[in-house]
C-alpha cells in the first residue's frame, strides 16, 4: 500500500485533468464507477484496487502524451477520480491533495 500511496503523491498530471477528476470525486461511487473501469463485479478493498488502477493511468497518461488518437480524456479522469476515492477510502488519510499539477 506504501508503494501505491508514493506512486500517487507522485503523480503530475495538467491542471484540467487533476481539476476535473477533483469535481467528479463529489460524486465518485466505487460500487457504481469501479466496474466499467476495472471490469471487477464486486470492487476489491481500496488497497487492493490502487496498484491496478495507477497502471490503468499510467498506460492512459503514456497515450495522451503520446498524442495517440484513441486516447480518451473522458476514462482518463474517470480513472483519476477513482484513484483519488480509493486513496481516501484507505484506512490512513492519503496524500490526495498532492496530486500534482504540471
Amino acid at each position: 500500500m506504501t508503494d501505491s500511496l508514493t506512486a500517487l503523491s507522485s503523480l503530475k498530471r495538467p491542471p484540467l485533468l487533476v481539476q476535473a477528476a477533483r469535481h467528479a470525486l463529489t460524486r465518485y461511487d466505487r460500487d457504481r464507477d469501479l466496474g466499467p473501469i476495472l471490469g471487477h463485479t464486486r470492487p476489491p478493498s481500496p488497497a487492493k484496487v490502487l496498484p491496478e488502477l495507477i497502471d490503468r493511468e499510467h498506460d492512459l497518461n503514456a497515450q495522451r502524451k503520446a498524442g495517440q488518437i484513441d486516447y480518451d480524456a473522458g476514462r482518463h479522469i474517470r480513472v483519476l477520480t477513482a484513484l483519488m476515492g480509493e486513496a481516501q477510502a484507505l484506512p490512513e488519510p492519503a496524500p490526495v491533495h498532492r496530486l500534482h499539477q504540471v
